[in-house]
């Protein structure tokens, strides 16, 4: 048996196939195609979480905020007379300059980050950073800069590289919520640059300072910026993040997902799908703090953004060893994925499918866990009648529970009806999908062999077309396929053998097949 915990399409195959045992080195080759498939997974920018918000609060909201009756209106400046006004002597001038700046920078429409910060306002908006004695502007100048690292990745280098973290970081103890609140917001858009920015912010002691903010008196809207920019300092892969600098976030983590606010539970768990997508070490010290109860209980979440994130890291979390994915099944992971295999939304279908798949490609016991939870019928559905992407996905889950099952539940396999799903995907322009069924079908047949019973099931794939689909595959311009498919026709489907098959079952069973396949069939009886 071949299989391992998610392999990548072709790769696998480059290194040959072992016959009965599985490759030592699975959980690399698991990883392999794990990380193709997130970089697909991320490319649906719609379900994934926000690399980088905008501040656009109201002025109402401003009034709110600090409980004034009356506050004159901010002028509309342009951007020479706020540079002029910002870098005045005068600090009221400095605030209305400042303000308009901010104002300009929260519209929704076209914020001209460009003009502000070719105008030389960053340096001057992190001058103003230190302005303790004046929270009024500190706060005023941290939403500027914030709303500058809203933008693309040359305009939030602009903001690092004048300074601003260190000074940002430090704002963490502000005795202002307000100016914490934004500087909080700041890290995060600047957090959420890629790998060296993120590292930066780490490097400079922010994780400690932001889990210290959290609180049981926090308000909501802080708590949901803190929580965002904790996951947006575990994000990206090109390096992780140090895993070391990370670690103090788990137990947060565990606590966090007690929370009934949607989106610190989203984030929580976008965090935490980051942490997963890793080595086995990495998964372990998730699992280490008690959490994977609470996020096997989120994929019955109602909540797309929810369910996604929290789905992801589970999935994550079964590409492990072992013990890792039985943690898992302990917890009632199956039942709850099978139930997402009939999902509406695609995505979630394809990615219920890849966790199965590594969970198939498990050992013994594990398969068995997956065809005890009644897992079979809704894969083939999927094989069947699922999006593209998803019967690929379903289709690894059924080869690897032929490389690493019993006879007993190969024969299960066949008489819940894979076959003719599982023999149209020989069909498919993707010949990676057409090795992984060929391996399959190999795998099944190879079973039915050892039990005397390969003819039977030679008629059986011949009936359904899938005969006349291999043959064609010895025309297929990959190499792999026609070997593959040659292979299979000499060895399982010689003329001779079919015709005295089909001779002995119109005989025995007047034309057709059955499975007398039961948990206590003797393995010498199974009947394919």
């Amino acid at each position: 048996m071949y299989s391992d915990k998610t392999m990548p399409s072709g790769e696998k195959h480059n290194h040959g196939r072992m016959a009965e045992f599985k490759f030592n080195n699975r959980h690399e080759e698991a990883r392999r195609r794990r990380n193709a498939l997130s970089v697909e997974l991320r490319k649906a920018k719609k379900d994934d979480q926000l690399l980088k918000r905008r501040n656009l609060d109201t002025e109402q909201d401003l009034l709110n905020l600090w409980n004034q009756n009356f506050v004159s209106p901010i002028p509309q400046l342009s951007i020479d007379e706020i540079v002029d006004g910002i870098n005045s002597s005068n600090e009221t001038t400095q605030l209305i300059a400042t303000q308009s700046c901010r104002k300009l920078l929260s519209r929704e429409k076209d914020p001209p980050i460009n003009d502000i910060i070719q105008g030389g306002i960053v340096p001057r908006c992190i001058e103003l950073l230190d302005c303790d004695h004046n929270i009024r502007l500190q706060f005023e100048a941290a939403w500027v800069l914030t709303n500058i690292a809203s933008g693309t990745s040359e305009q939030t280098q602009s903001v690092i590289k004048h300074g601003a973290v260190p000074k940002l970081v430090k704002l963490l103890k502000s005795m202002s919520p307000y100016v914490r609140e934004q500087a909080v917001w700041a890290l995060g858009n600047i957090a959420g640059d890629g790998p060296h920015a993120r590292d930066f912010i780490l490097r400079h002691d922010a994780l400690s300072l932001l889990l210290d903010l959290i609180k049981p008196d926090v308000s909501v809207t802080f708590m949901r910026n803190i929580v965002w920019t904790l996951s947006n300092l575990c994000r990206n892969k090109n390096p992780p993040p140090p895993f070391e600098l990370i670690k103090p976030a788990l137990p947060v983590f565990n606590r966090l997902l007690n929370s009934t606010d949607i989106d610190v539970l989203a984030d929580t768990c976008w965090a935490l799908s980051y942490l997963t997508d890793g080595s086995n070490d990495k998964i372990q010290a998730v699992l280490e703090t008690g959490i994977i109860p609470k996020l096997v209980d989120l994929l019955t979440s109602k909540e797309g953004t929810v369910l996604t994130p929290a789905l992801r890291a589970v999935g994550n979390i079964v590409t492990g060893d072992d013990l890792q994915t039985d943690a898992v099944i302990s917890a009632g992971g199956l039942p709850h994925l099978g139930a997402l295999l009939r999902h509406h939304r695609v995505n979630i279908v394809k990615e219920a499918a890849w966790a199965i798949s590594n969970i198939t490609a498990g050992n013994m016991d594990q398969i068995q866990h997956v065809i005890n939870a009644d897992l079979v019928p809704p894969l083939i559905n999927v094989l069947q009648f699922g999006d593209y992407k998803a019967q690929k996905e379903a289709a690894w889950a059924i080869t690897n529970l032929t490389s690493g099952g019993t006879i007993q539940n190969l024969a299960q396999l066949v008489q819940a009806g894979v076959l003719p799903p599982f023999c149209n995907l020989l069909e498919t322009k993707d010949w990676n999908i057409i090795i992984v069924v060929l391996d399959g079908l190999t795998n099944i047949l190879h079973a039915a062999q050892k039990m005397g019973e390969v003819d039977r099931l030679a008629i059986m794939i011949e009936e359904i077309g899938g005969l006349d689909k291999l043959e064609a595959l010895q025309h297929h311009q990959n190499e792999q396929v026609y070997q593959k498919s040659m292979a299979m026709i000499d060895t399982f489907f010689s003329e001779k053998d079919v015709e005295e098959a089909i001779l002995i079952s119109k005989e025995h069973i007047d034309g057709h097949l059955e499975f007398n396949v039961t948990e206590n069939t003797p393995t010498d009886q199974f009947k394919f």
